[in-house]
This record gives C-alpha cells, structure tokens and sequence, in this order.
C-alpha cells in the first residue's frame, strides 16, 4: 500500500494524473490513466495498492516510477484498491 500525498492533473492530457507517493520506503512519482475517474483532491490522503517493483518509464515528460492498481466496477468505471482501515505505506499485500 502506499499514500497518496499529493496528486495533479497532467497538462494537455484528459486521462492522466500526476500522484506523488509515500510508500514506506521513499516517496515517488507515478503517473496513472485515471482522471476520467477521480479528481486529484479526492486521492489525497487515500491508501491504493501500488506496484513498485517496475523500470522507472517517461510518460509526457514525467518520470513514472510504479503502477496505480484499479479494478474496473460493471458501468466501466475504475475503482481504487484501497483499505477500510488506516494502514502505513508499505504494509504488504497479503
């Protein structure tokens, strides 16, 4: 899990935000294909699932270090895997 410590729309772009992570170990950069789903205040603070564990890759100029982790609901929209409880960035998947 990690937390979302700041998020922001990506300029010239209808789908992607701009997350800054905490996630327990550092605090990263990952861009994700979500804002026709959230709005970046509606993240901030929110524990979602992340994967860490991928090659840093360039999205519209931006380093993205990670993956948002969504599940998709049956109208099409994405959904954010997240926790009922607080957890700390970092815990483990289990």
């Amino acid at each position: 899990m990690v937390k979302v410590l700041e998020a922001e729309k990506v300029a010239k772009t209808k789908k992607l935000l701009q997350l800054k992570v905490d996630t327990g170990l550092d605090q990263r950069t990952v861009v994700s294909g979500i804002a026709e789903h959230y709005e970046p205040k509606d993240l901030i603070g929110k524990n979602v699932l992340m994967l860490i564990n991928l090659s840093p890759r360039e999205i519209k100029g931006i380093q993205s270090q990670g993956m948002i982790l969504m599940a998709e609901n049956a109208e099409g929209k994405l959904c954010a895997l997240t926790t009922q409880d607080e957890v700390q960035p970092g815990n483990v998947v289990a």
